[in-house]
């Protein structure tokens, strides 16, 4: 029987419009590139789902599992890499493209013009004191790259994470699975969003909303999954 799990500093339950929803984590093993995800939801969320539910993975999961996580050491970084990483702000939450390795990802995800421009979007906007700017140009494929960090779970301290193929495709096929709605979340201690939903009606909104405080947990909690649950009043 798989696990519903609290992980340290986040409340299981949130206030979004009114209403108070349940964010259940669910501890899995570490998913790689053998798994399909399909039958990690099955066999780690199934069980668990009531209806209405709506079932949320990590992209980070769903990427290791389609093969797109790279060993650090396979990645050759190019000079325009090793020069652009130097200028990338770093905070606390992850290290985005200010490596070497995850920044030559970048250029070979997103194409070098477009990242170069995002860069020259990004020194204008720096001007004007605004931020996410380089982000905003080059596109959800480049903020969703995963690069390692102290806390990030063996063997993946050691890789760097591209985002998910096809995050809605990968939604609806989860969905089918476990008969109940799926999204494909990037969520960090900043903030998130939907890369992928089974079902286009879904209020991404308000679900980025309720999973604002990242309750997940990807590295010794092996949470990079769980259920979003309406709490409704007993009669």
């Amino acid at each position: 029987m798989s696990e519903l799990f609290e992980n340290k500093g986040k409340q299981l339950i949130i206030e979004k419009d009114g209403k108070r929803y349940q964010r259940l984590p669910i501890k899995t093993h570490v998913i790689t590139k053998e798994d399909d995800i399909c039958d990690v939801v099955e066999k780690y969320a199934k069980e668990h789902i009531l209806e209405n539910d709506i079932v949320f993975i990590s992209e980070k999961a769903v990427a290791c599992s389609q093969g797109r996580a790279i060993p650090m050491a396979e990645i050759k970084p190019r000079k325009l890499a090793v020069f652009l990483s130097k200028y990338v702000t770093k905070t606390k939450h992850g290290i985005g493209l200010g490596i070497p390795e995850t920044m030559e990802m970048a250029l070979r995800e997103c194409g070098t013009l477009r990242v170069l421009f995002a860069a020259v979007i990004s020194v204008i906007g720096k001007l004007l004191k605004q931020s996410g700017w380089f982000y905003h140009v080059a596109g959800s494929k480049a903020s969703s790259i995963d690069g390692p960090t102290p806390n990030t779970i063996p063997p993946y301290n050691q890789y760097v994470v591209l985002g998910p193929k096809d995050p809605d495709k990968a939604a609806a096929a989860v969905a089918q699975r476990i008969g109940c709605n799926c999204v494909i979340v990037d969520i960090n201690d900043l903030g998130g969003k939907i890369l992928g939903a089974s079902d286009k009606s879904l209020p991404c909104d308000t679900l980025v909303g309720v999973l604002s405080d990242n309750p997940l947990g990807q590295d010794s909690q092996q949470t990079p999954m769980g259920i979003i649950r309406e709490v409704t009043e007993e009669k």
